[in-house]
């Protein structure tokens, strides 16, 4: 098993060397350029919910992203220290009525599931929160 390790700080500015660090190693791993976009995009939004949500926009705190490859599973896991939520206290949106009434934001989760075999959570909040999202590679 392979991994690597990204540290930033919980500003929207840093959400480029995110994608740029993912996309690389999604890339190498062998994903099509498609399949490397769904990913880029779904620990985008994992990111931007952290630095939104979990840190209220706090610019001075720490998000990790740690990728790991194993046997056809790529899996990035994202931690970080701020206010945890219950992701099961999250529905699939109802989009015709979130498209009818001009809505934006609120898709974040939905669209990482949608874009990724699998999303796991473990909450701790104040203490360790992660998200780890995983594609696997159809050979």
């Amino acid at each position: 098993m392979s991994s690597r390790t990204l540290h930033i700080e919980s500003r929207t500015e840093r959400l480029i060397a995110v994608r740029e660090f993912v996309s690389d190693a999604a890339r190498a791993f062998g994903f099509t350029d498609e399949d490397v976009s769904k990913i880029a995009l779904a620990v985008d939004e994992a990111c931007t919910n952290v630095i939104k949500h979990a840190y209220r926009y706090d610019p001075n705190r720490d998000i990790t992203v740690t990728i790991k490859q194993k046997n056809g599973t790529f899996e990035i896991i994202i931690r970080d220290s701020g206010t945890g939520f219950d992701p099961s206290s999250l529905h699939a949106p109802d989009m015709q009525d979130y498209l009818s009434h001009y809505r934006k934001g609120g898709l974040g989760v939905y669209l990482m599931r949608r874009l990724m075999d699998k999303v796991e959570y473990e909450i701790h909040p104040g203490k360790r929160n992660e998200v780890r999202l995983i594609k696997y590679l159809s050979r």
